[in-house]
């Protein structure tokens, strides 16, 4: 007698994907499961890293066909362009020919984008660094700039503190402004702030703060203080989703992010799993997390761990996801290592300097450690798949919409 496998897809590559699909290649046997990753990109991308290659750093290549070789991972070059949760079916393409794989179980991990907001001139004339593509672009064009040219970063969170002082160190000859709509830093400890400060004015890095940037022109950005001139306009206000889960039958929020259980299962199709970015999650005090790596790691461990323990008959288990600090590389020299609670609130304590450097440097070495060997480490043991899950029915788009009239009216 044949045995069918179970067939779980992996769209998206990216820390929480990867990770994913290795974890599960730890946890259940091969000849039961049969796990396909689809990624556009032959090799990983580190994100937490692009501010460092749009300096023109070379950053190590991480293939997928050397990463998951003999795993049984099977890894699909293509692009993802459509996902029938109904069906249970993914489009793919690989630019010459167009697929639709069917699954049983459904890990959506396609991540972020840059988020314009919408601001007139910014999809025209601005670059991003969320991804490999745009921050190469930004590459060429910051290579291209003479001395004493203008570079504006906006956005005063995590990435563009990164962006800002990455391109000042690196290229001290340029004239490198930081635009934030709050104080600079202002959700850092005291000591973090101060140190932050410090970091800018050795830079020579010029703060706009408390200041709104209304429209982007390809030679100034439009403030709520005036014109400011920008040869480059470096656009870092946040992320997006992506699209995909908007199109889809999927309980999403008004973000376009796929809510979720505590074992990372959709709210309405329970044979997908979000993680990463493109889910909504709960974290300590039913705060939303974050979209980062951070968030992205141990969503992707408790998807694993759940969708193991629901095909192979164990008790799923589920691990308090929370924060402990947040890594911030200010240039190759300086950091600031902000201890936080488990919710993201700052604590006092903070480390700084060339201690907190080289801590985010191994911070970013260990999650690139754990997505190129995926099968290495706990979990190692493999169970065979003693039940398949029954078939869920899924709601018609009228009965979904129903459920929501009467919940709203609740």
């Amino acid at each position: 007698m044949q045995v069918t496998q179970h067939r779980v897809i992996v769209i998206g590559a990216g820390y929480a994907g990867a990770i994913a699909a290795g974890r599960l290649a730890r946890r259940l046997r091969r000849e039961d499961v049969a796990i396909t990753l689809v990624n556009a990109e032959p090799d990983f991308v580190e994100r937490v890293r692009m501010h460092q290659l749009a300096v023109g750093q070379e950053l190590r290549p991480r293939p997928f066909s050397e990463m998951f070789a003999g795993t049984g991972v099977r890894l699909r070059l293509a692009k993802v362009t459509a996902v029938d949760a109904d069906r249970r079916t993914v489009s793919i393409t690989d630019g010459n020919t167009t697929e639709e794989l069917a699954y049983d179980t459904l890990v959506y991990a396609l991540g972020s984008t840059w988020n314009t907001h919408d601001v007139p001139g910014t999809a025209e004339h601005a670059y991003d660094i969320a991804g490999r593509p745009g921050a190469l672009r930004l590459r060429e064009r910051l290579a291209a700039l003479d001395a004493g040219q203008p570079v504006v970063v906006v956005g005063g969170g995590l990435t563009g503190l990164e962006a800002a002082t990455e391109i000042a160190e690196a290229r001290p000859d340029l004239d490198v402004a930081l635009i934030a709509r709050a104080a600079l830093g202002d959700w850092l400890s005291p000591k973090g702030r101060r140190h932050l400060r410090k970091v800018c004015d050795r830079l020579g890095i010029t703060v706009h703060e408390h200041t709104a940037v209304t429209a982007v022109a390809a030679d100034h950005v439009t403030a709520t203080a005036g014109d400011i001139p920008a040869s480059v306009t470096i656009w870092t206000t946040g992320f997006a989703v992506h699209p995909i889960a908007q199109a889809t039958a999927l309980k999403i929020d008004a973000t376009g992010r796929i809510e979720v259980d505590s074992t990372m299962r959709s709210l309405s199709h329970p044979d997908v799993y979000a993680i990463g970015d493109a889910a909504l999650v709960a974290g300590p005090n039913d705060k939303p997390l974050r979209m980062s790596c951070a968030s992205g790691v141990p969503t992707a461990w408790q998807a694993a761990d759940s969708i193991a323990s629901r095909l192979t008959g164990t008790k799923p288990t589920t691990t308090p996801l929370r924060y402990f600090n947040q890594c911030i590389s200010l240039g190759r020299k300086d950091g600031l290592i902000q201890y936080v609670t488990a919710d993201d609130q700052a604590r006092p304590a903070a480390l700084t300097g060339k201690t907190a450097a080289l801590y985010k440097e191994l911070v970013c070495k260990g999650a690139a450690w754990g997505v190129a060997n995926p099968t290495l480490g706990l979990p190692t043991r493999r169970r065979g798949v003693v039940q398949e899950p029954a078939p869920v029915p899924h709601p018609t788009a009228a009965n979904a919409a129903n459920a929501a009239n009467a919940a709203n009216a609740g």
